[in-house]
């Protein structure tokens, strides 16, 4: 009987590793994109900066809707903490500490990139601007 729980809980222990590995991939394979097209944007691209990123999380920018000058404006300061739009909705903490499954589909990070850059920002974010927000909130 030890034996048979040992081996179970070994089981869970492989699979939560190759899970966490295979997340770690993705988030290494979405960040590499996006470094291939800062690279592309700007030849002399010298890599992200989890520093720019914290920055721009809590910048407030004129561009965007008014209810939305900033990051923070849904996701609060700490993207460990859970948000919320300003329609009451909540949205789930930013950082992959917490939450380690979001950014692992590419389609669906552009997707939100598109939208909440165009909210916040007034327009699309750049390639070097979803980099270093990327490396700020895979940091965290």
């Amino acid at each position: 009987m030890n034996r048979r729980k040992t081996l179970g809980a070994l089981a869970a222990m492989l699979a939560l590793s190759l899970s966490s590995a295979a997340t770690a991939a993705a988030h290494t394979e979405v960040l590499a994109q996006h470094a291939a097209a800062a690279k592309a944007a700007n030849p002399a691209f010298a890599g992200f900066s989890v520093e720019r990123g914290r920055l721009l999380h809590a910048r407030s920018f004129a561009g965007g809707k008014p209810e939305t000058p900033a990051c923070t404006s849904c996701h609060g300061n700490d993207p460990r903490a859970a948000g919320r739009t300003p329609s009451g909705k909540n949205i789930d903490p930013l950082a992959i500490s917490v939450s380690p499954a979001r950014y692992t589909d590419p389609a669906k990070v552009d997707k939100w990139f598109r939208r909440n850059c165009i909210e916040v920002l007034g327009r699309e974010c750049s390639a070097l601007e979803k980099g270093d927000w990327l490396s700020y909130v895979l940091s965290q």
